[in-house]
């Protein structure tokens, strides 16, 4: 698709996010509101990867559920799909398809060395260390429940990862920093494939956009916030209520001095300043000084006023979008539809080059 003022291609961008349930306000205004604002300068797929849903145990209905709401929430926040192409990563084949290619020239040491592995895996009770092997990696299995095991999709997920970006030659890709090592993963695997089959994917570049913040948790602001946390006043839901976006910020923790002030030592505030600025515009600097000889009570009831406010239309479109399967179906439809075109192509001069028959388009 080309950019109608310069005549050129647009730069691709790809991201993918598990259906993981209700999106926070982290990742509104970290990633997904960034998402929308791309949307006319480039080329866009997102993927909704149910396939990597599945590398720990999830229940089939449930999962089904998720990625219609996430569907529904990224069209909510902003994403359109007269513009992007949202799609199910299952529904494009050519992902599995390319990830057995991308398994084929992969050294297993490099799956295991992977700190996303190792985590998943300490968190089923593996205790990890490194041999004197410098491409082996002990597991024991003390302190795992009886039944726990790695399964091999845990480990090469990260190529399958790779396949995703390398099957649409992204140009960009938008990486938290929990996903650089993914990154470069992907951009060892097609330098690679490069090198021994000649030129063919397009090694991407991390996206990183100039605004988009980097929210923490209301009750511990030294860790990211996040949907998993077992304190349910920690996140933030873009689908909660005023009533329940009221009392988390209430209790949102800051601490016994009363200046409101961005700082290394005053995390707490530091990340309530931060959810204000990234909601309206103001700086940090012009935050401070707004709110100068006033209490954290003013701090928090403005920006419980705010934050409310701004998820009113997010809420309120989700709930029309969820009550309206074929329509959300047809979008999938019409974004996997797109996204199979272009990655056929791709796939097509893969399977050239590393010797399969060419086959029919379906």
């Amino acid at each position: 698709m080309e950019n109608l003022s310069t005549g050129k291609p647009k730069p691709v961008i790809l991201t993918c996010a598990q259906p993981t349930g209700v999106l926070t306000l982290g990742n509104y205004l970290g990633a997904v509101r960034n998402w929308s604002e791309m949307q006319d300068l480039h080329e866009c797929f997102f993927g909704i990867v149910d396939l990597h849903a599945i590398t720990t145990p999830t229940k089939p209905s449930l999962l089904r559920n998720y990625v219609y709401q996430c569907v529904a929430q990224y069209i909510a926040c902003g994403l359109d799909p007269a513009k992007s192409n949202l799609f199910v990563q299952s529904h494009v084949t050519g992902h599995t398809e390319l990830a057995w290619i991308l398994t084929c020239i992969t050294p297993i040491g490099e799956l295991q060395r992977m700190t996303q592995f190792k985590d998943k895996a300490s968190k089923l009770g593996f205790q990890i260390s490194d041999t004197e092997v410098k491409e082996e990696i002990k597991f024991e299995h003390q302190g795992a429940r009886a039944q726990a095991s790695i399964n091999a999709g845990l480990l090469c997920y990260p190529v399958l990862m790779a396949a995703d970006i390398l099957l649409y030659n992204a140009d960009l890709v938008p990486v938290g920093e929990d996903q650089r090592q993914h990154l470069e993963l992907c951009r060892d695997l097609a330098q690679r494939f490069n090198n021994l089959y000649s030129e063919t994917f397009t090694i991407p570049e991390p996206y990183v956009p100039s605004t988009g913040s980097r929210i923490m948790s209301l009750a511990e602001p030294t860790r990211k916030m996040s949907k998993s946390d077992e304190n349910e006043k920690a996140t933030i839901f873009i689908l909660d209520e005023p009533n329940r976006i009221k009392k988390k910020i209430a209790a949102a923790v800051t601490d016994s001095d009363s200046e409101i002030k961005s700082s290394p030592r005053k995390p707490g505030v530091s990340n309530l300043l931060t959810i204000h600025s990234s909601l309206s515009g103001n700086s940090i600097p012009e935050l401070e000084e707004y709110f100068k000889g006033k209490g954290y009570g003013q701090l928090k009831s403005d920006l419980t006023e705010m934050v409310s406010e701004s998820l009113a239309p997010v809420r309120a479109r989700y709930k029309e979008l969820i009550e309206d399967k074929d329509y959300l179906n047809s979008v999938l439809a019409d974004g996997a539809k797109a996204a199979q075109k272009r990655a056929f192509k791709i796939l097509s001069k893969t399977y050239r080059k590393v010797g399969f028959p060419e086959r029919e388009r379906h």
